[in-house]
């Protein structure tokens, strides 16, 4: 169940069916089983809500990156809005924006260490609770 997340890369939300798929159909034959369910699920839960956060934060970068000097007065009323593709932003957009990329990239590899942990230890019929993850399904 916790190398499903990979299947992500395979198939589109394959982080997500497959565990599920894997929980409910075996999440009754051991205590064992429905614990690693759970934990599977809540984690790739969990890394979706930080994904949707990070990439809500990283959007006024973006806007701005655009749309250069012109102020949200302007964008809510279409008045004089020129878009700037080819000046670098400035200084604190792009520091802002590396910022959460550096934040996006560490999370990226702190899932895959986690997974393929949480696997191991399954594998050794060890329980793992996953650091940093919301407990949607209890």
């Amino acid at each position: 169940m916790h190398l499903g997340a990979f299947t992500k890369y395979f198939i589109p939300f394959g982080n997500y069916i497959i565990p599920i798929l894997l929980w409910t159909t075996n999440k009754d034959k051991s205590e064992f089983i429905d614990h690693n369910g759970k934990e599977a699920i809540n984690f790739q839960l969990s890394i979706l809500l930080y994904t949707v956060i990070l990439g809500t934060l990283s959007f006024p970068f973006f806007i701005f990156n655009v749309f250069g000097d012109t102020t949200i007065y302007d964008l809510l009323n279409f008045n004089d809005i020129s878009i700037n593709f080819s000046d670098a932003a400035g200084f604190r957009t792009l520091i802002g924006a590396s910022f959460i990329g550096v934040i996006a990239l560490v999370g990226f590899f702190l899932e895959i260490i986690f997974v393929v942990t949480a696997a191991l230890k399954a594998n050794k019929g060890e329980t793992y609770t996953y650091p940093l993850c919301i407990r949607f399904i209890k």
